[in-house]
């Protein structure tokens, strides 16, 4: 069994690193100093096969529970995945298979073992519950709960505003959440800001069911590389933890400069000072961006990868991007053809996915075949063994 550490310092920066809110502040504060030993939750829908570092903010917060003796809990919902989170959607998700959920989560365990000591790690799936209840479960649990009060959430108030369909089973989805807190038995849960309502009516389903409510801890989002957007797949500006190492690094270093100190705080153990320090620096002109941005990325990819994995990764960036080189490492498309009209050649090695976007890239001079721009979208391309086609920056192949 764990030993309860209740030092200080360690639970201030429980508490308050990286963290936009917690309820009951001076309650789990109470709880964490007195030494109890806490069961914290974080639940995860498999709705896409990959985890990013934006998982990598409540999945570090709940390690630093770990690392303090309390027991973590990893949920992952693969029965609530089915539904879809409502939270921050303005339309209906699309319903997924059994067979997608089960695909989608398949190295869950492995990627959050990046981050989790998985031996230590609480592990449970809720189709262990709520895919074995009948209907007269529904019955009990929606008799507990007003229509009224789950339609408070701001997401469903602006989608009726909008006259935006809800179906019955978004609204049937924060009960079942907080249900999941019931049959865990949580004291505590962990979600990004986007889940506070959901976060809370797990504090009332608890009550109902009579069990202590649940303190929760709410999670600033991350931005993706695009600096806009909540990281996700689905906006294509997601930098996922089993990634290669010089794309990790890649990715990074694309990020705005203004994401620097927020990916520093959430994303990385460097000292709150030590970063206020770098980002005074930096705003006084004594450091390049560009350098922090290389500190932070080799920081990140020697988390996931190792340090060694890190520097190489540095290295090859470099060779690209500093030194203007075609990267060590380049993948190989063996082409039967040896003329054909650049278009085509860009298409048929996937570096764009229409004739339409290649014809921009080329415009553009995004196109460079051994080093040398093409401009002439309607250029012949006499195919050489060994010959490097390159799109924009990063994109790179080998002509076999």
């Amino acid at each position: 069994m764990s030993k309860i550490i209740t030092d200080e310092n360690r639970i201030k920066e429980l508490l308050e690193r990286g963290v936009d809110e917690v309820i009951v502040k001076s309650h789990l504060e109470k709880r964490l100093k007195r030494g109890d030993k806490l069961r914290v939750k974080f639940g995860i829908d498999p709705t896409a096969p990959d985890l990013h570092l934006g998982h990598s903010v409540p999945l570090r917060k709940l390690k630093q529970f770990q690392e303090l003796g309390h027991k973590v809990i990893l949920l992952i919902g693969d029965f609530t995945a089915r539904i879809g989170d409502p939270s921050g959607r303005t339309m209906v998700r699309k319903l997924l298979t059994v067979e997608q959920v089960k695909k989608h989560m398949k190295d869950y365990i492995g990627q959050a073992g990046k981050i989790l000591n998985i031996k230590e790690t609480e592990i449970r799936y809720n189709s262990e519950w709520l895919g074995k209840r009948k209907a007269d479960f529904l019955f009990e649990l929606s008799s507990k709960f007003t229509v009224a009060r789950v339609m408070e959430r701001d997401d469903f108030r602006k989608r009726l505003k909008e006259d935006v369909d809800i179906n019955m089973l978004e609204i049937f989805y924060p009960l079942m959440q907080g249900y999941d807190s019931v049959m865990l038995k949580a004291d505590v849960e962990i979600g990004g800001t986007d889940q506070k309502f959901n976060l809370l009516m797990g504090r009332k389903v608890q009550k109902r069911y009579n069990q202590p409510q649940q303190d929760i801890i709410t999670l600033p989002l991350l931005e993706g590389t695009d600096g806009i957007l909540k990281m996700s797949k689905t906006y294509n500006n997601w930098i996922g933890l089993s990634e290669k190492p010089e794309k990790m690094y890649g990715k990074i270093m694309s990020i705005p400069d203004a994401l620097l100190w927020k990916y520093f705080k959430l994303l990385t153990d460097f000292p709150s000072e030590e970063i206020e320090e770098m980002r005074d620096k930096t705003r006084r002109k004594e450091f390049n961006p560009r350098d922090i941005k290389a500190k932070l990325a080799r920081e990140i990819v020697g988390i996931y990868h190792g340090k060694t994995a890190a520097l190489n990764a540095e290295k090859e960036f470099d060779r690209v991007f500093k030194e203007h080189k075609v990267p060590e490492k380049v993948k190989g498309y063996k082409l039967e053809q040896k003329n054909l009209n650049i278009l085509d050649l860009i298409i048929k090695t996937k570096l764009a996915p229409s004739k339409s976007e290649a014809k921009r890239l080329v415009e553009q001079r995004g196109v460079k075949i051994d080093e040398k721009t093409i401009d002439d979208w309607k250029k012949e391309i006499i195919v050489e063994k060994g010959m490097i086609l390159r799109v924009r920056k990063r994109k790179f192949i080998k002509l076999i």
